[in-house]
């Protein structure tokens, strides 16, 4: 027995150097128990249990792994609720800058600064040449002729006449007037404004004084065709039933007060009117301005 047992231990030995000392443990039980078997029985055979325990222990023992593996357990930590992002990381957005403060550098006295159109003077009158009309309908020309003389614009009566298309019964009406001094004049700036009805409204009136104010100050005079009558400020009385043109070359007070230039009377050339007198003069006709 004794060499059979030296006989594994050297197989083990060559074989599977890790289990000498499994085996080495077996052959301590085995000689143990054979001794102690022996020495209380004599040569009586060693219980069957105590041989059976040993034989297996010299079977294939159990492989004990190599200290140096180290085996982690898994977790058993419960998993993390928080599900893992799948988004790009937060762009940062920079501040914005803060708006510069207005600066308090005096401006450029080279920058060019729009002016507010001066206001108009008080009162102003145009130098004009005055003529008298050369027959009884040409009023409507020697009107015309009059308001250009004031632009330093000169044109002969008759020649006036043919562009307005005067006849024996006179110029039409102001639309006339107003499309021949657009065409003597650049720029076209005259309009035609008409007054309905027998008598001005107090609109119409403050009309007829912006624009007389307006053309006056740009050096332009004004032609009016009247009907009926009406009285100067020195109260001498003027009336034309079948209608008349007359030339307005200044004003006063702001355009209260304008000057007329009549060609009717040589001997009594130019006069005065109130605004209000000069637009109910004027209604049911019109001027050009």
């Amino acid at each position: 027995m004794k060499h059979t047992l030296s006989r594994r231990l050297r197989r083990l030995t060559t074989e599977r150097p890790y289990q000498i000392v499994a085996g080495s443990a077996a052959a301590l039980v085995l000689a143990t128990g054979t001794g102690v078997a022996l020495a209380g029985t004599g040569n009586t055979p060693a219980p069957t249990q105590t041989t059976t325990a040993a034989v297996e222990l010299l079977g294939e023992p159990t492989v004990t792994p190599s200290q140096d593996r180290i085996e982690v357990a898994p977790s058993t930590a419960a998993p993390s609720s928080a599900a893992p992002s799948s988004a790009a990381p937060a762009r940062t957005t920079p501040s914005p800058s803060p708006s510069p403060k207005p600066s308090s550098a005096a401006p450029d006295p080279d920058q060019t600064v729009k002016k507010a159109a001066p206001k108009p003077p008080a009162s102003k009158i145009l130098a004009y040449d005055h003529q008298a009309q050369i027959n009884g309908y040409y009023c409507g020309p020697a009107a015309v002729r009059n308001a250009l003389s004031a632009a330093g614009l000169a044109r002969s009566q008759d020649a006036l006449a043919s562009q307005l298309g005067t006849t024996f019964a006179g110029t039409n009406s102001a639309e006339d007037t107003t499309r021949v001094l657009n065409a003597v004049v650049k720029g076209d700036p005259y309009e035609t404004t008409m007054i309905r009805g027998g008598a001005a409204t107090p609109a119409q009136m403050d009309q007829l004084q912006a624009d007389v104010v307006t053309a006056v100050s740009d050096g332009r005079g004004v032609v009016v065709n009247v009907a009926g009558s009406a009285t100067d400020t020195n109260g001498r009385w003027h009336s034309f039933p079948g209608g008349h043109y007359v030339a307005v070359v200044g004003y006063k007070d702001s355009g209260r007060m304008v000057k007329i230039a009549d060609s009717a009377d040589a001997s009594y050339p130019s006069y005065w009117l109130s605004t209000i007198d000069l637009a109910n003069w004027a209604a049911t006709r019109g001027y050009s301005a």
